[in-house]
């Protein structure tokens, strides 16, 4: 007896699924109601400079950072911004005062050397610091996003505190040899001191990140830096007036920008010195181009420099 074959299966219809609902999108916002808008950099004038004011506070917190942990775990702790300048004029004083027999136009020793030192220290501490820009802050840069320029330039303003300090020295010995009748005498250029303090600060602001710049790819100039600058020294009359030079070498030391600003700050609280408006001029507009180049050579390497620091 043969069984009955089963019955074929057929499958069941399938119903078309209906596609899944989605939630309505909500409208996407104007470009204008971002809080943060990051673009890219890509030409050597994307300076973006109104950040740093908006990153002021971050500024000032660098400046304090500066401050403070200079000399933090020292025993003398801020003391040491005077004994710099004033064991540097004595050592200079017995050195050159003394022994060389150097010319200090009648000058006390000890004004004129702390005078030239007051100002030259504040240059060139402006532009050795600024110079490790990248290579002293790589951990940081490589972290988080502000604009790469608040790290000199709270360099250039906790350095304008360490001045004031040792401008209230100066002005201490000044007003000592004044009262004991020695013959100095101020001068109206004194009120010329915040302009010869921006152009200080211009000019090691300015040279600073350009060898901070160029160190990312050529690490051969974090060594010349510091010898450069003592050789820049020497070609600026710190330890001897410019008078003494003869008059056929004189050009060679005004090609110097920081020459103008020495002779006048001399000028203006010692009555001696050489002051010329055309000299100052030559300064500002070093000064002028120094910064306007390191700023745009700082902005272009800021975007590649973590590939080589």
């Amino acid at each position: 007896m043969l069984s009955p074959s089963p019955a074929a299966v057929e499958p069941a219809p399938q119903l078309p699924r209906s596609a899944p609902s989605l939630p309505p999108q909500a409208p996407s916002p104007h470009p204008s109601q971002w809080d943060l808008v990051i673009r890219p950099q890509t030409g050597w004038f994307d300076l973006h400079l109104a950040d740093l004011w908006r990153y002021r506070d971050l500024v000032m917190l660098f400046v304090r950072r500066d401050f403070v942990s200079q000399y933090k775990q020292t025993v003398l702790g801020p003391i040491w911004f005077l004994l710099q300048p004033l064991l540097t004029t004595l050592t200079y004083t017995v050195i050159f005062g003394n022994i060389a027999q150097l010319s200090t136009d009648g000058l006390p020793k000890i004004l004129f050397y702390l005078s030239g030192i007051t100002a030259w220290s504040y240059y060139s501490d402006c532009l050795m610091k600024t110079s490790e820009t990248f290579n002293a802050n790589a951990h940081i840069f490589g972290k988080v996003y502000f604009p790469r320029l608040a790290v000199p330039i709270s360099i250039v303003i906790s350095n304008l505190i360490r001045f004031g300090i040792q401008l209230a020295l100066f002005l201490a010995f000044y007003l000592y040899f004044l009262m004991r009748g020695t013959p100095i005498h101020a001068t109206p250029a004194a009120f010329l001191l915040p302009l010869c303090v921006l152009l200080m600060a211009a000019l090691g602001l300015g040279t600073g990140i350009i060898v901070s710049s160029l160190t990312t790819r050529y690490r051969d100039l974090r060594f010349l830096v510091q010898f450069g600058v003592q050789l820049l020294m020497y070609s600026t009359p710190v330890i001897y007036p410019l008078s003494k030079i003869p008059p056929g070498y004189r050009w060679i030391m005004l090609a110097n920008p920081m020459t103008p600003v020495i002779e006048t700050f001399r000028y203006a609280f010692l009555g001696t010195g050489t002051f010329n408006w055309l000299h100052l001029g030559y300064t500002a507009a070093a000064a002028g181009v120094l910064l306007a180049a390191g700023v745009l050579l700082f902005n272009h390497v800021e975007k590649t420099f973590m590939d080589t620091v």
